[in-house]
């Protein structure tokens, strides 16, 4: 995933309301950027990080900045939740993940379950259908591996539950943590911070959910998928 446009760099003062920052560009300039994170953004929001905004494409957008990414000083991280899906669906289409290869169809946004939207749903007529849910990746704190969650997520385990049921239903259900940081060497569950996400993370596994996550390699021009990363229990 290439940026259409390139970032500006600036220092962030601070963010606030949940999908508002204010950031310092190098000319001087203060502006307020779109935070397209619902998360806690642990680690992430430190006053005087650097930051990169890209422009907004529509000139009439009432912010028209949005923050990318982060220097938490050992890694660049991406922050925007909203390119998580497409980075996993363009990787899925050029043969990049080995464990989601053979389906001659891809779908993004599939409705499933009770009032859910799947998604990446990916079908061949040889093998049964296959649900894959994205989550971004953000959190590092004492460990050496990446963390999910960095809030309570009671969508995320909804989303669990939904695809323990596909399971049940003869489907093929994956749950799919993309990191978007570098400076990690695997991954685990914040158990503290969500422990019935835990649990239910925990059943998923058990009800036959595969779990698969992988790493980023990150740049101020783009975001692309890298290795695997190994689960850490």
């Amino acid at each position: 995933m290439q940026y259409p446009s390139p970032l500006i760099k600036g220092r962030l003062i601070k963010r606030y309301k949940r999908f508002l920052s204010d950031i310092e560009l190098e000319t001087g300039e203060i502006v307020t950027a779109h935070v397209a994170n619902s998360g806690s953004m642990m680690g992430l929001k430190q006053p005087g990080f650097a930051v990169w905004l890209s422009p907004a494409n529509n000139p009439k957008r009432k912010l028209l900045y949005s923050w990318e990414l982060v220097d938490t000083g050992t890694s660049l991280v991406g922050i925007n939740t909203s390119l998580p899906n497409g980075i996993v669906a363009d990787a899925i289409a050029a043969g990049e993940i080995p464990e989601l290869e053979g389906y001659s169809a891809s779908r993004r946004e599939v409705k499933y379950g009770e009032n859910s939207r799947i998604d990446i749903f990916l079908t061949d007529e040889n093998k049964p259908d296959c649900y894959v849910e994205v989550k971004n990746v953000t959190l590092k704190r004492e460990k050496s591996a990446a963390e999910f969650p960095d809030a309570v997520t009671v969508r995320g385990t909804k989303h669990l539950n939904e695809l323990a049921n596909m399971v049940r239903q003869g489907k093929r259900a994956v749950m799919f943590y993309l990191v978007q940081r570098e400076d990690v060497d695997g991954f685990t569950l914040a158990a503290d911070i969500d422990p019935t996400y835990a649990a239910a993370f925990a059943a998923a596994r058990q009800a036959g959910v595969e779990i698969l996550c992988y790493g980023c390699h990150i740049t101020t021009d783009g975001i692309n998928i890298s290795s695997p990363l190994p689960l850490i229990d």
